[in-house]
């Protein structure tokens, strides 16, 4: 394999086939509640990030997907994965009840999404003991390791803000997996490189690469409309993922490449193109040139 695939490391971890169950829940986050800002992140719509799942109890929606997944894939191993908005922007108490409540039978581990300026230090404790008998890994949204875009896509935290969060998570030998998009319009070739980079100097354990899709209702989806911001073609987003894995430490698992993304509200979606179809060509171009995860790590170019 020309990266180091998720499903593959959690295949040689637990010896079968893992799959991660998404939970939904009703919850918001620091930058749009007032405490740090109004409106969330430019590009971030009403469902925050999740757009499969519905809101019902936890134990419902794990085994509703259990249920679609073993039928589907005979899989008996899952990872209760809290997807949406920011999962440790609440009250301590509920935050230890949402975990323990996602404990039910055939979970082996718990993926938490949330922002690198939203980890109390009793979270930390907490999830320190849990990874005692759980596979723990915290998602950090970075986005960029360009500090001047993170302000122009309002994320209210800057490039600190993640570097803290990180080492603070080693501490307790939590994994990291770092949330990062190729395509922000900010953005060129050098930063992707910079934020592999980062990643490699942080040893984060894990990466998500996004493709930014543009939402109706956004402030992204206005500046879009307005043509003031521009998309890069599907050709060289490929380049760019390319150029971000061949940087990037081999040791990294990268969580995917690309995504899903909600066509219903969406002004921009993937290049109106399947996802898995933009993979495997991705895939394919690395395989046909010889490139492979990790074999420019350290180099500007």
């Amino acid at each position: 394999m020309v990266y180091n695939n998720y499903s593959d490391f959690l295949y040689n971890k637990f010896g079968e086939k893992v799959y991660k169950l998404p939970i939904k829940l009703d919850l918001t986050c620091p930058n749009r509640d007032g405490k740090l800002g109004r409106g969330g992140c430019t590009f971030c719509g009403e469902e925050g990030g999740s757009f499969e799942n519905s809101y019902g109890s936890i134990e419902n929606q794990l085994i509703s997907n259990m249920s679609i997944v073993k039928k589907k894939y005979k899989a008996n191993k899952y990872i209760s994965y809290f997807q949406n908005f920011t999962n440790t922007y609440l009250d301590y108490e509920q935050f230890v009840q949402n975990i323990n409540d996602s404990l039910i039978d055939g979970v082996v581990g718990v993926s938490i999404s949330t922002r690198p300026d939203c980890l109390s230090d009793k979270i930390l404790d907490f999830l320190g003991e849990v990874n005692k008998k759980y596979f723990v890994t915290v998602e950090l949204g970075l986005q960029t390791a360009n500090y001047r875009t993170l302000k122009k896509i309002n994320r209210g935290h800057g490039i600190a803000e993640f570097v803290d969060a990180t080492i603070r998570l080693h501490k307790k030998n939590l994994r990291v997996c770092a949330h990062v998009i190729l395509n922000l319009p900010y953005d060129d070739e050098f930063d992707n490189i910079e934020t592999a980079h980062l990643l490699n100097a942080l040893n984060v354990e894990e990466v998500k690469i996004h493709a930014l899709y543009i939402l109706k209702g956004t402030l992204m989806g206005q500046l879009y409309q307005e043509g003031k911001i521009d998309i890069i073609s599907l050709d060289e987003y490929k380049r760019r993922t390319i150029l971000f894995l061949r940087h990037l430490d081999s040791s990294i698992v990268v969580q995917r490449i690309i995504g899903r993304a909600p066509e219903e509200n969406s002004l921009f979606c993937n290049w109106n193109t399947s996802w898995w179809k933009i993979r495997d060509e991705i895939v394919a171009e690395m395989a046909e040139k010889g490139f492979h995860q990790g074999q420019c790590k350290g180099k500007d170019w």
